[in-house]
């Protein structure tokens, strides 16, 4: 483990790293042109006032959500769907509109969420948000299911077919049905694919290509509830209730998914300046563009970059800011784990770049206490770097734990070795293999104490600070519990999770 501090130890690595270091810089820096200064922004810390917002906030989305589902219930029974249960062998057909209905209602709340509408994605949080899609998603495909069976067993009772040969019939039978079913299998593909196994499997880019398809599954299914829905050709307050729904979410993905990202993009014409190499496998991206001190971007949030430099720019590529913006320009640190990333390492200077963002609520309005506690394991390092330039702290009062497999794959030491000293941060590096599958230290740090115990060692105080935290989900999980047990109040535990 090694420490530096304004207090202890050398703020500098060592003369011959830092030559080795400072030539690979120069040797980029040349093809890449010079690199900007790094930014210096003051740091501010929110009122009570906006963080009793955020949560007022979320409380009305979540009111919000269920409202438009209890919308859905009452207007199906307003629809004498009551009198209609004792219709067919089980009631089967009313059941199956109502289960329909909700299916519809939630995939609807599916696409508002992750919509990037700028008032949610700063309420919830993108991680928050990314679960919420996920749960609806699941939901609603339920809902879809039940749909299908309860409708189709109706329909076989009633036409004399058995239940595989009414299948076979709906696409035939009009009413939108051909639609439907193309949109259902749309569907079901796309829900498929979070299963775990078939998710590592495929490609990023692969993943996110393929969700795309749930808004053409959902658009092929609305001609079916308009053409054959009783709530739409019986019902005034429905066909209000749904339209609004519908064009509402058509709204919002036309202007926060597509409008807004492109407006940025063209407003700000950004373009890369330099590429510099920080560690093995992990380059930094210097971008620079027009009046971006009007792109809300905080330290500690994402972007999806998408960089015009050949086949394969569509595909975007959520990177975290590795420093503070500020001075006209942005930086991101990319590790090569992928196909997209590879790429990163070999863009040109003037390469134009598309965003998409800023995403993200890991930012310094989550600070409460003086004192801060910031964990990072490997390239999560990057907006935990870029937050130490923005929270608020005295020297002294801000701790910084680095898990790094070893001492040549840290980032930024260099960078932060002059936050240590500039600002007073204390910096301690834990190098080296996990000392076991379900923690977050290396082995031979502390063998003797428990996790908890060796986070006390390391920070006394631990339950007295905002504790802010990066780095993969499985470490993220162990450095929670860990934080938990040693008395963190779970409001003061500060991460979000980007994993797809």
């Amino acid at each position: 483990m090694r420490h530096s501090d304004p207090d202890r130890a050398n703020p500098t690595r060592s003369d011959a790293t830092r030559s080795d270091r400072d030539r690979g810089r120069a040797a980029t820096a040349v093809a890449a042109g010079p690199a900007p200064p790094v930014p210096d922004p003051t740091p501010t810390r929110p009122g009570r006032l906006t963080r009793w917002r955020r949560r007022a906030g979320g409380d009305l989305l979540g009111a919000l959500a269920i409202a438009s589902v209890a919308v859905v219930v009452v207007l199906w029974i307003q629809n004498r769907a009551i009198q209609d249960l004792p219709l067919g062998p089980t009631g089967s057909d009313a059941l199956g509109r109502l289960a329909g209905l909700l299916a519809s209602d939630l995939m609807l709340l599916q696409v508002l969420l992750m919509a990037r509408i700028p008032w949610v994605e700063r309420t919830w949080g993108h991680d928050v948000l990314a679960r919420r899609h996920r749960l609806f998603g699941f939901l609603s495909f339920w809902f879809m299911v039940t749909h299908v069976v309860l409708i189709t067993g109706e329909y076989a009772y009633h036409d004399g077919l058995t239940v595989m040969a009414q299948l076979l019939e709906f696409p035939t039978s009009g009413r939108g049905m051909l639609l439907a079913v193309a949109g259902t299998a749309l569907l079901v593909l796309v829900v498929a694919m979070p299963i775990r196994a078939a998710r590592r499997r495929v490609r990023y880019e692969s993943w996110h290509l393929l969700h795309l398809y749930a808004y053409l599954g959902i658009g092929l299914a609305l001609p079916h509830q308009i053409w054959a829905g009783s709530e739409f050709t019986d019902s005034v307050a429905a066909r209000v209730y749904w339209w609004t729904l519908y064009s509402g979410a058509l709204a919002a993905v036309l202007v926060f998914r597509l409008g807004l990202p492109c407006w940025r993009s063209w407003y700000h014409r950004l373009r890369v300046v330099s590429v510099l190499p920080e560690a093995p496998g992990v380059v930094s991206v210097v971008i620079r563009g027009h009046r971006l001190d009007r792109l809300p971007a905080r330290a500690g949030q994402f972007l999806l970059w998408r960089f015009l430099d050949g086949p394969g720019w569509s595909r975007a590529h959520p990177y975290s800011l590795s420093a503070a913006p500020g001075r006209g320009q942005l930086r991101i640190t990319v590790a090569s784990v992928g196909d997209g990333s590879e790429r990163v390492a070999r863009l040109r200077p003037g390469t134009r770049v598309l965003i998409e963002g800023p995403y993200g609520t890991l930012t310094a309005d989550r600070q409460d206490r003086p004192r801060l506690l910031l964990l990072a394991a490997g390239v999560g390092i990057t907006p935990i770097r870029a937050l130490l330039e923005e929270l608020l702290y005295e020297p002294g009062d801000a701790t910084l734990l680095y898990r790094v497999t070893s001492g040549d794959t840290a980032v930024f030491a260099d960078e932060l070795a002059e936050l240590a000293t500039r600002r007073g941060v204390r910096v301690h590096y834990l190098a080296g293999p996990r000392r076991r599958a379900a923690s977050w230290l290396p082995a031979g740090s502390g063998m003797e104490y428990r996790d908890a115990e060796q986070l006390r060692r390391l920070v006394p105080d631990v339950a007295e600070r905002d504790v802010f935290l990066c780095g993969p989900p499985p470490w993220m999980a162990a450095v929670r519990a860990t934080a938990l047990e040693a008395g963190v109040p779970p409001a003061r535990l500060h991460a979000e999770d980007f994993a797809w």
